[in-house]
């Protein structure tokens, strides 16, 4: 009954083990949600006072997006990225999950995935009957791919048409690429084309944020939306900037979205319009200050000579390497690290890292995003007296790690 493409698929770690979570919490155990990452600060004002005028939007708009919408988020993009987009080259999706899947779908060729990636751009190329080469990456690098590492994989069949993923600042690591310039070039030299997952952009901590886009526009996908640095994950808004090089594959995807999602709810891209033309820069300050100093209080508690981690750059995750011969995989190593502290990690496993590794990712979210934010005032840094009041289970979760790592 089912199709064999189906039958050994399970569902996305990272929602699976969000459900886990909850539900050891309802049978009484304390638990730190240190596994799921979501956005922890509440959706700015102005963009949910919009969502409450527009409640009313009934009918379908275009599959491409609201015009409006497109031309405030080109508006937005062209000023960050230095770029000249305009609303043709945007296509709105529900969320960029769905827009990354149809992709797969319509590229005739094989999947460039650097070791770690994000959870779900592996099972979608099993999906799309594409087949996925694994890159190799070292921390020293963060976590990134070299050109020559790239080079390598494209030398055993040059006639292929490659799609690399690149997401930076990056889930799982929490690293940001530095070698854009080196990729680009590997890209241009064999026609590679690239999605840029750029949805935690916004949230790099030193605003040092660059997109591959800027050197390599005519082939670079951007893929972003609203979920990270708006905290509007559950509204399921992202979107795909499209080069007018790729006019032929644009196109491709907008038919895809006429026959799958038709169009995405009319009541939220009204609303979207507020978060892209009204300045939101206090509220992304605050949530990169906020995310910083929690981040960087883990990275500086937890590294020692049982735990090798790279200092947190951007986005909301961490990636430690626990330096321990106790347990022969790393899923095997984050069970007993939940069934002895309560604190939830997922494998590097599902990453695409080798399970021999005992490496794991950390998402430090969980606080009160909302009571903390309230508290921090513009343009002061956060100090620990902050950070143990308005995110205490952090805090918890990371001395209960460090002591079980201690223990082993």
């Amino acid at each position: 009954m089912l199709k064999n493409i189906i039958k050994d698929l399970k569902p996305s770690s990272t929602l699976r083990i969000n459900e886990i979570s909850k539900e050891l919490e309802s049978k009484g155990k304390k638990i730190f949600k240190f596994g799921f990452g979501q956005s922890p600060f509440e959706v700015p004002k102005d963009v949910v006072d919009e969502l409450k005028n527009n409640a009313h939007q009934n009918k379908y708009l275009s599959m491409q997006g609201l015009s409006e919408l497109r031309a405030a988020i080109s508006k937005y993009s062209n000023t960050k990225n230095s770029q000249n987009y305009t609303a043709e080259n945007i296509i709105i999706g529900p969320g960029t999950k769905e827009l990354m899947f149809l992709l797969q779908l319509l590229f005739d060729g094989d999947i460039l995935l650097p070791a770690p990636s994000w959870v779900s751009y592996a099972p979608q190329a099993l999906l799309g009957r594409n087949k996925v080469h694994w890159i190799i990456t070292t921390s020293e690098n963060n976590w990134f791919p070299t050109p020559e590492e790239i080079e390598k994989v494209i030398l055993k069949n040059k006639d292929k048409n490659y799609l690399l993923f690149l997401n930076s600042p990056n889930n799982p690591s929490g690293q940001i690429c530095n070698n854009l310039k080196e990729i680009s070039d590997i890209a241009k030299k064999y026609n590679i084309l690239i999605l840029s997952d750029e949805i935690y952009s916004e949230l790099s901590f030193d605003e040092n944020f660059r997109s591959i886009s800027q050197f390599y526009p005519e082939k670079t996908i951007i893929s972003t939306g609203l979920s990270k640095w708006c905290g509007a994950g559950g509204w399921r808004l992202g979107y795909f900037i499209i080069p007018e090089a790729l006019k032929e594959l644009r196109d491709s995807l907008k038919v895809l979205a006429s026959e799958t999602f038709t169009s995405v709810s009319a009541p939220i891209q009204y609303a979207a319009i507020a978060a892209y033309s009204n300045n939101h820069d206090e509220y992304i300050n605050n949530s990169r200050s906020i995310l910083k100093a929690v981040g960087e209080y883990v990275y500086e508690n937890l590294k020692s000579n049982k735990i090798n981690i790279n200092k947190p750059q951007g986005g909301f995750y961490l990636m430690p390497e626990f330096l321990i011969e106790k347990f022969s995989t790393a899923e095997e190593m984050c069970k007993n690290i939940l069934e002895e502290t309560g604190v939830v990690l997922l494998p590097g496993s599902d990453f695409g890292l080798s399970k021999e590794r005992m490496l794991a990712r950390l998402s430090f979210t969980d606080f009160n995003g909302h009571e903390f934010m309230s508290n921090v005032k513009k343009n002061k840094k956060v100090d620990l007296n902050q950070l143990s009041k308005f995110a205490p289970k952090i805090v918890e979760g990371t001395k209960k790690l460090k002591t079980w790592s201690e223990s082993i």
